[in-house]
């Protein structure tokens, strides 16, 4: 009877430990404590907004040439991924790169020009939505959306409410803007999408921490390619355009690589003249071959110089010359290895306070 009752309570410990264990695990994931090099040949992600739209060259891409980057990438032989297999594989090292092909805003361009294409060919891809615009002049209806929603490779996600800057707005009004759209999605779709765009691109850590306890995923528009060990909340995209879209420069982008790192400081992506320029560092893995050779350059002062780095112990710092100006900042930072481009890109919103 005794014999019993030690080995019952030795097993209500041993269970103790474990659910401290996990616990702790759990708790520590965000920081990087137990992420492991993966080799993950990556997830690269672009962005396109507007179709044949000549006005607006910073957010437009020709159909002509968009077909030309489509019959690039299936000449590389690439495959598109589906967004439910992004998610429901993205803790998995992939073996072969896919593209991750996502539209923002839902401008009526795309419905009008790539759309037809993209439903002809099913191509998957996400359509990320603010609620506010839709059913405005240049912006798709709800019935179109609707229609696009139905198929099974098209997923919509979401992109806020109104499409503000809303790094800008104090913490209830950003909330606020989110409850008014996941509203809206419920009413006209029938449910809230789990997938999440920071309009512009641009978040703050208490933004990035209220989207992490309410979606799956979010992206934001810093360049780089996506492995199992980035940040879930935080996941980069190249965006393209007629200023950036051109064949040579594309081709470019679609061969480049995950660059893998544990940690990357400072968590918080919002600068003001308190914490402008920030204390920058990333914490490679000691599997990263050739990772010594690395280069990067950042705009700091408003101008694109390579940077002042210092490499000790698998950890990168960077010694800005100056404060990064409004409205942002970026690093990008590459390695040539072993005949793989491999590239991650930083984004800091900068505020004028």
């Amino acid at each position: 009877m005794i014999t019993k009752n030690i080995l019952s309570l030795v097993a209500s410990i041993i269970k103790v430990f474990i659910l401290i264990f996990i616990f702790l695990i759990n708790s520590n994931a965000d920081e990087g404590d137990f992420k492991q090099f993966s080799n993950d040949e990556g997830i690269l992600s672009i962005m396109y907004h507007r179709f044949d739209e000549n006005r607006y060259p910073s957010t437009n891409i020709q159909m002509s040439v968009f077909l030309e980057q489509i019959q690039l990438i299936k000449e590389l032989n690439y495959d598109f991924i589906h967004p439910d297999d992004f998610e429901k594989n993205f803790n998995t090292p992939k073996k072969q790169k896919k593209i991750l092909l996502t539209i923002d805003d839902a401008f009526q361009s795309f419905y009008d020009v790539a759309w037809p294409y993209l439903k002809k060919n099913k191509i998957p891809f996400i359509l990320f939505v603010s609620t506010e615009p839709i059913g405005n002049k240049g912006y798709m209806t709800w019935d179109q959306l609707k229609e696009i929603e139905k198929e099974n490779f098209a997923i919509i996600g979401h992109h806020s409410h109104s499409h503000e800057y809303l790094v800008d707005r104090n913490d209830q009004e950003f909330i606020k803007d989110i409850q008014d759209a996941n509203k809206i999605f419920k009413k006209k779709i029938g449910y809230i999408p789990t997938l999440f765009s920071y309009p512009f691109g641009e978040y703050s850590e208490f933004m990035r921490n209220y989207i992490s306890k309410n979606f799956s995923f979010a992206f934001g528009q810093h360049s780089g390619v996506i492995d199992l060990n980035k940040e879930k909340f935080q996941l980069p995209r190249f965006p393209i355009n007629e200023n950036y879209g051109e064949l040579k420069r594309f081709k470019s982008i679609i061969k480049t690589y995950p660059l893998e790192y544990k940690k990357l400081i400072p968590i918080e992506k919002k600068l003001n003249k308190k914490n402008n320029p920030p204390h920058f560092s990333v914490e490679f893995f000691e599997n990263q071959k050739n990772i010594q050779n690395i280069n990067c350059y950042s705009n700091e002062g408003d101008t694109w110089k390579k940077s002042f780095t210092k490499f000790k112990n698998n950890v990168l710092t960077i010694d800005f010359r100056e404060p990064f100006r409004p409205r942002r900042g970026r690093i990008n930072c590459s390695i040539s290895d072993n005949g793989k481009w491999r590239w991650f890109g930083t984004q800091f919103i900068v505020t004028k306070n």
